[in-house]
């Protein structure tokens, strides 16, 4: 299946996790895929191994995200090298725990920039470069369940996901008239490398899973495909959505 053929992709974050099950997904449907990474080349060059082992075709490049130069730089060598980019998947991200009236500037700096400066700019510029050569595209936020449900002691990281969900509302009434959807996939529980410590406390996870009307928490490989569908040409009639993917975990979540 080739649903992708032809086709090129942005995966923010993709060295790891639920970016780098998305960047396989994408290259094994025949993708090219700009794998993006920060501080791992080395899980950057595992993904565009494995994008490649499935067929596909992949670049690894270092990028942070909160920075305007490093995401425009992504958009031009996706054009430069794969000569254009269908589709951009806003995934990169990151927490810090603190309790409200102890985070720190720099805390909030770098979860806002990563979290939501970076998706701003990074899809201004992938857009601009669509509207030049006038071509339709697909835009895939990995937002968050917690863009709408509270997160006691990730105040900056709630803020974040809250305006990435009210952009992508936006964008999708902006950028519909040039055929360039918008939507963000909310996961809830997902089972990653950043959930180890979780993981490993079975304290925790059971009170967690508890919460979850399914029992289980959630696969890298389950938002990918989720992803997918919205960046294809199937969900060519769907903008301005939140997919929540969270075992019923929203319906369902009370504070212990």
């Amino acid at each position: 299946m080739s649903r992708f053929a032809g086709k090129v992709a942005i995966v923010t974050g993709s060295s790891s996790g639920i970016g780098q099950a998305i960047a396989v997904r994408l290259g094994s449907e025949g993708a090219a895929v700009v794998v993006d990474f920060l501080n791992h080349p080395d899980a950057a060059a595992e993904t565009k191994a494995k994008i490649e082992a499935a067929g596909g075709k992949a670049i690894t490049l270092h990028a942070d995200v909160g920075k305007l130069e490093d995401v425009q730089n992504l958009v031009e060598q996706a054009w430069t090298q794969f000569g254009g980019c269908d589709i951009l998947v806003n995934n990169a991200g990151v927490e810090k725990n603190a309790p409200f009236w102890e985070a720190s500037e720099a805390d909030y700096d770098l979860v806002m920039n990563t979290n939501l400066k970076g998706a701003f700019f990074l899809t201004q510029r992938f857009v601009q470069k669509l509207m030049e050569a006038k071509k339709p595209g697909r835009v895939v936020n990995i937002s968050s369940v917690h863009e709408d449900m509270v997160f006691p002691n990730f105040a900056s990281y709630c803020a974040a996901k809250g305006g990435m969900r009210m952009l992508m509302r936006d964008l999708a009434m902006e950028l519909g008239p040039y055929g360039i959807t918008v939507n963000n996939v909310a996961p809830g529980a997902i089972s990653t490398p950043i959930n180890a410590k979780l993981l490993n406390n079975p304290t925790q996870l059971k009170a967690l899973l508890n919460n979850i009307p399914l029992g289980r928490m959630g696969t890298s490989d389950e938002v990918a495909s989720l992803v997918a569908f919205l960046a294809s040409d199937e969900a060519a009639y769907v903008t301005g959505s939140t997919y929540v993917m969270d075992g019923g975990l929203m319906r369902n979540y009370k504070e212990q």
